[in-house]
């Protein structure tokens, strides 16, 4: 039940990371770093959430987000793969882990 949260994350993250650019809604300048930013913190919490340990799940993410931005560069989408998404997606990675570890501790002083 735990991992549920985590799958949905991790298909969200295909949809968002492999639509065809064609099918990518158009935004203003800077918005696809926020939604890698976004996706990345969901897949971090939700995994934490999983019960993945913090460092083998951040190292995951950061091979997820490497792959992700070469296959972009690769695939036929559309897309280019960009070391800055790559950056976002990492940054987003730690950020989830950091609020994840954050609601952990106060819930176990709450607790």
């Amino acid at each position: 039940m735990r991992v549920q949260p985590f799958v949905l994350a991790l298909l969200l993250s295909l949809v968002v990371l492999f639509t065809p650019a064609a099918g990518v809604p158009a935004a203003p300048p800077g918005t696809d770093k926020v939604v890698h930013l976004a996706v990345f913190a969901l897949l971090a919490v939700t995994g934490r959430m999983a019960g993945i340990r913090a460092w083998p799940l951040l190292a995951g993410l950061v091979v997820y987000a490497a792959a992700s931005e070469v296959l972009q560069a690769l695939l036929p989408l559309g897309r280019s793969g960009d070391l800055l998404d790559g950056l976002a997606d990492v940054a987003g990675a730690v950020l989830g882990i950091g609020l994840y570890a954050l609601f952990d501790r106060s819930r176990t002083r709450a607790g």
